[in-house]
């Protein structure tokens, strides 16, 4: 498929039209939601200050500028003079040259160095060799997954590259009328936690949000099936909000399903997300269960990820824009905000938020153009659900801890490897350096070390402050001496347990399978030990039920361990650690919300937490709110 040749030829004539007449500009193309100029005068664009985002600013679309074959030097020359150019403490270590685009990847340590000021940098690298300039960080902590994802996108970059001209003719190559209606299908979610899925849709595009499981419920699925998500074949995008598996697990499936289209999504995400779907097949397996999906469906989903910045308006459909900005929820989770039409309706989806500022994330922001209707997470809407305050709940953990420390004892802590365990590591790494917990060592089994070096390798996603520590090694936080792999399997597992006081970060954070059930059966006899939940358990998980009290529980994890097993540890729950809002975070987002919107649909929660949630913001804030069942459908006026 291509876009049609005669707006092209619009489209150089108004180019033409808007640049210095000595900048020429020899093919025009899209990819994906961004416009791509060929020149054969890459170093005369380079000169031309300020014409670039001058034009992006006329035309309205993301612009990449990229030379010509005969424009620019090569490849050896190019190396040399790079080299040449690029300041030694940049800390430059790959370069990798693109003929087919004539872009060339600078991987570096300190990659501010290799960009200058107001892009000073790059604008002198395209005047030396002609190529366009990629910039990459490396990251602090050596992560196999943000490597693996790279050089995977490297190497499918060709058919990436035919995979965002398509979606780019499907996005421009269409009049962009305003659409008569605006419809949203709820697919999961509803009156419940987990399975997230939306259909959001007009006269003319579908687009899906989010495709997730439901934690402790198999078989509780998406309903796909329903006639406003099919074919999925012809889904026109996906839209996903976050990484967590409630949100993301089930994607891959969409292509076993026939769908060849962009999803839209973080950098961050992205990288998380491959990370969790392929430990969510993982554990499958390892619990005997049939995956939905194979491996190669998660790199099928790799390679039709869009990323997009927070704050950056982006071209989805010929008749909708996203923009997303920070949810505070986890890394490079999103609040989700759609502009539809010219002006004709404005839709918000909240995804999973976190209000107020946390030791690892701002919080999320709520200051939109415009907004019409808002999709709300509930997960802690009932009247009773406030969280203890950060610094209370940091307090009676580390008294916990040190407490299990003097009695001999070590403490066990599920934890999601995503968020939780870096929030864990951050408190656990200052109450230990300011001496208000005593030293010991801090095991991170499970994906949790992975995750935290995907984490320093988006440090501008992080809070504010901690960037900064990231990116100066000997201050990162996430590479404090007490912090230990468990890397040795069984055997280690085993050598730690009849060890001294320790600290274990284990996954699953809702005890659903994986090392966490090791940790159960080695940990579970000794009275002087300590289990402390930090998170939300999910309706139907072994955490929640040692959460409310149970001490006989089942192993159910495939590993041929005892079925039965007696808890003889103490148990404790620490409020306050969640990536979630509370109910006052949930009721002050919408509360201080520019503009408030109209109506709010009120879902990922339970039955009483999206009633009740619902009924508050109706009698507090005087605006629409229903409390919507799955397989509901709502027209927005």
């Amino acid at each position: 498929m291509s876009t049609n040749e005669s707006e092209f030829d619009d489209l150089r004539q108004q180019i033409a039209a808007e640049i210095p007449d000595d900048l020429s500009v020899a093919r025009v193309t899209y990819e994906g939601p961004k416009l791509v100029l060929y020149t054969d005068t890459p170093r005369k664009f380079a000169d031309a200050d300020g014409v670039i985002p001058k034009l992006a600013s006329t035309l309205r679309k993301r612009i990449t500028v990229r030379p010509t074959q005969g424009s620019r030097t090569d490849q050896e020359t190019a190396r040399t003079q790079l080299l040449e150019l690029l300041p030694e403490e940049a800390g430059v270590n790959n370069l990798e040259f693109y003929p087919e685009t004539g872009e060339v990847l600078i991987e570096a340590e300190k990659p501010g160095l290799v960009i200058g000021r107001r892009a000073s940098k790059l604008d002198e690298i395209t005047r030396e060799i002609g190529w366009t300039p990629e910039v990459l960080r490396t990251p602090p902590m050596e992560s196999s997954t943000v490597a693996n994802v790279r050089n995977f996108l490297v190497q499918e970059r060709a058919e990436r590259r035919e995979l965002l001209e398509d979606i780019g003719a499907d996005i421009y190559g269409h009049s962009a009328d305003d659409p008569e209606w605006v419809r949203i299908t709820t697919l999961g979610c509803c009156r419940e936690v987990g399975r997230a899925a939306f259909i959001l849709s007009t006269a003319n595009t579908r687009i899906l949000v989010d495709c997730g499981d439901k934690p402790g419920a198999e078989g509780e699925v998406p309903y796909l099936q329903m006639e406003e998500a099919n074919p999925i074949a012809d889904l026109d995008a996906v839209v996903l909000t976050h990484a967590h598996l409630d949100h993301s697990a089930l994607l891959p499936l969409l292509f076993k399903y026939g769908y060849d289209g962009p999803i839209y999504t973080t950098a961050p995400t992205r990288d998380l997300m491959g990370l969790l779907q392929l430990d969510y097949l993982d554990v499958a397996a390892k619990q005997g269960r049939t995956p939905p999906y194979e491996s190669e469906m998660v790199r099928e989903t790799l390679k039709h990820t869009i990323p997009i910045d927070y704050g950056d308006v982006t071209d989805i459909a010929p008749d909708v824009k996203l923009t997303m900005h920070n949810a505070g929820h986890i890394l490079g989770s999103a609040v989700s905000h759609f502009h539809i039409g010219n002006g004709m309706h404005n839709v918000v989806f909240s995804g999973d938020i976190h209000y107020d500022d946390t030791r690892l994330f701002n919080g999320a922001e709520n200051d939109f153009p415009r907004v019409e209707t808002l999709i709300m997470e509930s997960t802690y809407g009932r009247k009773g659900d406030y969280q203890t305050d950060q610094e209370d709940s940091e307090r009676k953990l580390c008294q916990l801890i040190s407490e299990t420390h003097d009695r001999g004892g070590k403490v066990v802590i599920p934890a999601f490897a995503v968020g939780r365990s870096q929030e864990m590591m951050l408190v656990l790494e200052e109450a230990m350096r300011e001496g208000r917990v005593p030293e010991m060592p801090v095991y991170l089994d499970g994906m949790i070390r992975e995750a935290t070096a995907i984490h320093t390798a988006y440090p501008e996603f992080l809070r504010d402050g901690l960037t900064d520590r990231i990116l100066h090694q000997d201050d990162n936080p996430f590479l404090a001496e007490q912090f230990q792999q468990v890397d040795g399997g069984a055997e280690m597992r085993e050598e730690i347990a009849s060890e001294g006081p320790c600290v274990i970060l284990s996954t699953s954070g809702m005890v659903t399978g994986g090392p966490i059930m090791s940790w159960l059966e080695l940990l579970a006899h000794d009275p002087e030990n300590r289990m402390i939940f930090v998170g939300y358990q999910a309706e139907g998980t072994l955490g929640r039920q040692i959460q409310g009290g149970n001490r006989e529980i089942t192993l159910n994890d495939g590993r041929g361990g005892p079925d039965r097993l007696e808890l003889q540890l103490d148990v404790e729950s620490v409020s306050g650690f969640s990536g979630h809002a509370d109910r006052n975070g949930l009721l002050n987002f919408v509360r201080t919300m520019n503009p408030r919107p109209h109506e709010v649909l009120c879902v990922h929660g339970d039955e009483t937490a999206t009633d009740q949630f619902s009924s508050a913001l109706y009698q507090k804030l005087d605006c629409r709110t229903y409390a919507p069942k799955n397989l509901e459908t709502f027209r927005l006026e």
